[in-house]
């Protein structure tokens, strides 16, 4: 199985300073490629920033609460990745950002929405549907699923 690549990255925006001189930090969440940017609500010196540590290097003591903030953070981003791992749900950079803002969506797939269409479709027979069309769905959702490129987790 393909390992995808997890990554939360944690920067400063230079070009978008605050009025009172310091530039928002931001984390950028990375799942196979596709990324999500969230910007935090705390800011930092801009000569404080380190990003080859993604913290600031001030002593004081916003540097420090802003460090224990971002290894928070950091923390349970990928505490989320990992629950959504072992649920078995569809993992992506949104979904990990919906799930830590309290917005947990849940995705349709087109295996979901295909079976749910022959569920509601046998239910019918004799009244809207025939037998043998109910039958050829069923076939038909299963040649789909035989095709390499088709998997189950295929969102809509």
């Amino acid at each position: 199985m393909e390992r995808k690549r997890f990554s939360v990255l944690f920067f400063i925006k230079r070009s978008k300073l605050l009025k009172n001189g310091e530039a928002p930090v931001r984390v950028r969440v990375t799942y196979d490629r596709l990324y999500v940017e969230l910007q935090l609500k705390r800011s930092v010196k801009v000569p404080l920033w380190s990003q080859e540590k993604e913290k600031s290097t001030g002593k004081d003591r916003n540097s420090v609460e802003l460090n224990h903030y971002i290894d928070a953070l950091r923390v349970k981003f990928y505490q989320i990745y990992q629950d959504l791992e072992l649920e078995g749900k569809i993992i992506s950079a949104r979904a990990i950002v919906n799930r830590y803002q309290g917005k947990d969506e849940t995705f349709k797939t087109l295996y979901n929405v295909f079976k749910e269409h022959n569920d509601n479709c046998r239910k019918l027979i004799g009244t809207d549907y025939a037998d043998i069309t109910v039958r050829r769905y069923d076939n038909c959702l299963k040649y789909l699923m035989e095709c390499q490129f088709i998997r189950r987790s295929l969102t809509l």
